[in-house]
């Protein structure tokens, strides 16, 4: 043991790892490896020099097998949860979208600090991996993200986070660091691992089977390793937690002065209970003299006691007027009405094979071949019709009650109202809002693949170490769902036969928010969807070409120059195919109105297809200056280290850059050095930013100018009780012009290690760094939401915003502004924007290590590590257009109450809390062993709730969560080189903290306790 120590120490001092992982490794090694594959260096990502002392100025995080294992991380996710410094998950499992506009499926993503998905360099044993091929919105701008649950995590020999900008290292992508994943490698032996888990009094099992194979061959001369892994996991459904079981979450907030606050009420409104309109109508509808529509036309249909115009049948009712926010809020549709999931079930499939054989003494050749694959299925939400729809049922819709007197087959209609005002023919009736919740849940299956070929030559020549390799790597997404077609619905509505589609019957009389209580034909109901299908792919063909040696010129003493030179060139490509129902191959005709929709989806913007690609060349230089040396005996400088290096990289759609570094490292005397680093970085637009013509997407946004005429007429008395937010579509386009944002990153610290404590009590490390990071041009959109702010105020000063579209306004909204002062304006129709670049962020924070290490002939070996990560500062600069919308609410001339986005500082708010701190604590005696393992999240603030006697924002308490396990290995007899480990995460069964959507998906799983029983098997 004392020995690995020896090993364990050298590497984290070489490397000043934050937290102490890197001991874990090596115990893991101890414990996990043969002799033959014992590992006597190990050297992390930072520099290219091979054998150079310099990456002692670079903080690095290692994450060793040990701390894998304490973790209970049974996927990246979960894995990449339990590092301080890794931010939100924005892209997760739990998050399931009804449309296929966002990633879906088995992924997740990595935002190291929070500074956004694809600000982060995700390697694979030092190279490039490619991305994940479905983009997601971050503040409305889409973004790709390397797929953290592609990482093999039961195959992995560690990870390393640089927590330092490195694009003068690696190029673009490094703004806030670099993870590198290393596989296992060079192994001899095999090992066998099986483990089942369950999340207790949830659905949720899974179970997973590991095989690892080694061998050398031709003497030694080479070696080939292989991983392979299969799990399956059951879903975890919305009704197995309380938390995710009802979209209303107000009962959830009993006995706190939230529990009836209407913005904790998500149940749609999209229901059975529908609004529609009635076209070419000028005064209203009467049946028998009873006035059963507004003058524009608009009726819905509502049970008896929320106001009868005139009855259909017992306890249903066709009434004028809009619904309400708030007396028809009774009839919104509950989501636990339908069966659906929160996390989807999953099989996931691991691949990875390594090789090298040395063709001479100085050749070698190595290779790796890697695939996965997941594939996921999920239940969501039914469909929905908006008025953006605009589907209309024609005059001889066997259900329209303002339909032809006379059938087409000469049967008098029997669901015309009677005494009707209007001609025999009838009139066309406009679907406005209507939840199609007797068709059912929505089945989403997504496949995921995703594979690395590599080869390379690597050896040494006159002194310098030389590395080549050619990499290929695919990742591609296939997901299948099921959808409502506009087309068919169309057509449904439209027969004149009992077998037409009915939205006219209401929902359930007994309980009126869940579900439909009068179905349609259920021939009729299967006729109205059609498969949807969604595939994207990206792809990353690499080329690379690098030298390196720690010698190339002697300074004195013991102190020489490295260097290192390289090339790389790269191509990458996208590819985004929609299906023909949403890129606008099928479009959707309304037969009545003859209005053209380019998505034949109810609820699914119109998206094209997407292609683009990029071809990169790239060229890097290190050097590695160790300008004292302990040999030299200079007072207080036991070592000086520098690390100069840059990087340039030229792209053929967004022009060329180039970033340099400069980091350095004191050691005052021998367990003490002060480190620190300055560096540029840059990331390039995405192929989807620049390559994207013109994409839909809507978001529920408050309409103020509305909230405005109320307030002054004497509605509501307040802005927080304005209930006038509307599905918003944005128009965005991509922009060919953009450049790639820029960045500055600073940080400095010191890494103290007592020398003076005698060995027999124990090592100890302790780590600080402060770090500064400065972002220049972030690709943006100004945001629908802020456009309609933006319009209302411009409006209350007599003008108005040209890029907020509007429909003309109805006898119902002129009437609405009437006495106000304000100008009448119709609902919104969309929102003009387009991705640019805009103004600067800046982020700054500090990260805190512990590490202490205890080897006893007594009680055993005690290794205790804690990594802390807080965040003082994540500033947003407002664009001159948001600066100007601040200035008026300060001024009073908008209101106070109105929610400005992309100008504030994010720490402490909506998932981003100031504090994350992980612990392990890890004991081995003689053939047992334990782990506890502790991951704590800080406070923050939500903004969809605000306290009513201070307002300030509602306050999500910080949590910790804890991790045991217990091992036993067997040493002899048959059972020889068989461990068995039983543990538990979430061990104390806490649920996340409650946040007005239920929780945080982005900062937390939604697991409760969860048991899991392993046994692994070493030849």
């Amino acid at each position: 043991m004392s020995n690995t120590w020896s090993r364990s120490r050298a590497a984290m001092l070489a490397t000043s790892a934050l937290c102490a992982v890197a001991g874990f490794a090596s115990m893991a090694q101890a414990q996990d490896a043969s002799p033959e594959t014992s590992v006597e260096e190990i050297v992390v990502v930072g520099s290219q020099i091979k054998g150079a002392k310099v990456t002692a100025a670079l903080p690095v995080t290692l994450v060793g097998a040990e701390q894998i294992a304490a973790a209970a991380a049974g996927s990246g996710d979960e894995l990449f949860r339990t590092i301080p410094q890794a931010g939100n998950v924005q892209f997760n499992s739990s998050f399931l979208p009804g449309s296929s506009n966002s990633a879906r499926g088995d992924v997740n993503s990595i935002s190291l600090r929070n500074l956004g998905t694809g600000n982060t360099l995700v390697l694979l044993n030092g190279r490039r991996t490619v991305v994940h091929p479905t983009t997601q919105a971050e503040s409305l701008v889409p973004v790709f993200t390397y797929n953290t649950n592609a990482i093999p995590v039961a195959g992995l020999q560690r990870v390393e986070v640089l927590r330092d900008g490195a694009a003068a290292i690696y190029g673009s992508d490094a703004v806030a660091g670099v993870i590198n994943t290393v596989l296992r490698e060079d192994y001899n032996g095999g090992q066998i691992e099986a483990q089942y888990g369950f999340a207790e009094g949830t659905s949720m099992k899974e179970g997973r089977l590991t095989g690892l194979y080694g061998r050398d061959f031709k003497e030694g001369r080479g070696n080939f390793t292989i991983f392979a892994s299969t799990e399956r996991r059951a879903a975890l459904l919305d009704s197995d937690q309380e938390y995710t079981a009802f979209a209303d979450k107000r009962p959830l907030f009993a006995g706190t002065e939230f529990e009836t606050a209407t913005s904790l009420d998500g149940r749609s409104t999209s229901s059975p209970w529908g609004q529609f309109t009635a076209r070419n109508t000028t005064t209203a509808i009467r049946s028998n003299g009873v006035a059963v529509t507004g003058a524009t036309g608009i009726f819905k249909i509502v049970p008896t006691a929320n106001g009868c115009g005139l009855t259909l049948s017992p306890g249903l009712c066709i009434t004028s007027g809009a619904l309400n926010t708030t007396t028809d809020r009774n009839l919104r549709q509950e989501s636990a009405a339908v069966k659906t999931y929160t996390v989807p079930e999953v099989e996931r499939y691991n691949f990875f094979g390594t090789a090298h054989y040395d063709l001479t003494d100085d050749v070698t050749f190595f290779s790796e071949l890697g695939y996965y694959r997941a594939k996921t299925h999920g239940l969501q939400g039914p469909s929905a019709v908006a008025t953006s729809g605009s589907i209309t049922i024609p005059t001889t819709g066997y259900y329209n009650p303002f339909g032809a007197a006379v059938l087409p087959n000469g049967q008098v209609n029997p669901n015309r109202l009677p005494g009707l005002n209007i001609s025999a023919a009838g009139v066309p009736v406009t679907i406005n809002t209507y939840g199609l919740v007797d068709v059912g849940a929505t089945p989403v299956d997504v496949t995921n693949d995703q594979y690395r070929v590599l080869g390379g030559l690597r050896g040494q020549r006159w002194g310098w170490n030389w590395e080549s390799a050619a990499l290929y790597s695919a990742a591609q997404v296939k997901d299948e769902s099921v959808a409502v077609s506009a087309t068919k619905l169309q057509a449904a509505l439209s027969l004149s036969t009992p077998e037409a589609y009915n939205p006219f019957n209401g929902g359930n009389l007994g309980s009126l928010s869940y579900g439909d209580g009068t179905p349609s034909n259920s021939a009729t109901l299967a006729g109205l969807t059609v498969p949807i299908l969604r595939k994207n792919k990206t792809t990353m063909a690499l080329w690379d070409f690098k030298v390196n040696r720690p010698d190339l010129m002697h300074l004195w003493a013991d102190n020489d120059i490295g260097i290192a030179l390289g090339v790389e060139v790269r191509k990458e490509t996208y590819r985004d195919d929609r299906d023909s129902r949403i890129d606008g191959t099928i479009v959707y005709t309304d037969a009545v109105t003859g209005t053209v929709t380019g998505s034949d989806i109810p609820g699914t913007s119109t998206s094209p297809d997407v292609y683009g690609k990029r071809t990169v060349m790239s060229a890097f230089a290190e050097l590695a200056i160790p300008l004292v040396s302990p040999e030299m005996n200079i007072p207080l400088v036991n070592k000086l280290e520098l690390q100069l290096a840059g990087r340039a990289e030229d792209y053929d759609d967004v022009g060329s850059v180039a970033k340099p570094k400069i980091a350095g490292a004191w050691d005052i005397i021998p367990g003490i050095r002060l480190r620190g680093s300055y560096s540029e970085g840059f990331r390039a637009p995405n192929l989807e930013q620049i390559n994207v013509t013109q994409v839909s997407r809507s978001n529920t946004r408050t309409d103020y100018i509305f909230c405005e005429a109320d307030l002054r007429a004497g509605r509501i008395t307040s802005f927080n009780a304005c209930a006038r937010g509307k599905a918003t579509r944005a128009v965005r386009a991509g922009n060919p012009d953009l450049k790639p944002e820029t960045s500055t990153s600073l940080s400095y610290g010191f890494v103290f290690e007592p020398q003076f404590i005698p060995s027999q009590f124990g090592r100890a490390t302790l780590t600080v760094d402060v770090w500064k990071i400065k972002q220049q041009g972030i690709i943006g959109v100004f945001g629908e939401g802020n456009g309609v702010i933006l319009d209302y105020f411009l409006r209350t000063q007599g003008s108005s915003n040209p890029k907020v579209h509007r429909a003309a306004p109805t006898p119902e909204e002129i009437a609405a502004f009437a006495g106000t002062g304000l100008t009448a304006v119709g609902e919104v129709l969309y929102v003009d924007d387009q991705y640019v670049n805009q103004l600067p962020q800046v982020a700054q924070g500090i990260d805190i290590g512990f590490q202490y290490r205890l080897n006893t002939e007594r009680f055993g070996d005690f290794s205790l590590s804690v990594d802390a990560a807080r965040i003082d500062k994540l500033y947003q600069q407002p664009t001159t257009q948001i600066q100007e919308l601040l200035a008026a609410r300060a001024a009073g001339k908008i209101n106070a109450n109105t929610v400005i986005t992309g100008a504030s500082d994010l720490v402490g708010q909506n998932g981003t809390p100031e504090w994350r701190w992980s612990g392990t604590l890890t004991w081995k005696k003689g053939n047992f062993s334990a782990d506890w393992f502790a991951s704590y999240v800080g406070a923050f603030y939500n903004t969809g709730l605000t306290y009513a006697a201070t307002g300030e924002f509602y306050d999500v308490p910080s949590t910790t969560f804890h991790n045991v396990a217990v091992n036993y290995a067997f040493e002899d007899g048959r059972l020889a080189g068989t461990r068995l480990r039983v543990g538990a995460r979430n061990v104390f069964d806490k649920d996340p903290p409650l946040t007005p959507g239920g929780y945080t998906g982005s900062v937390y799983n939604p697991y409760a306790r969860y048991w899991y029983f392993n046994i692994r098997k070493t030849f």
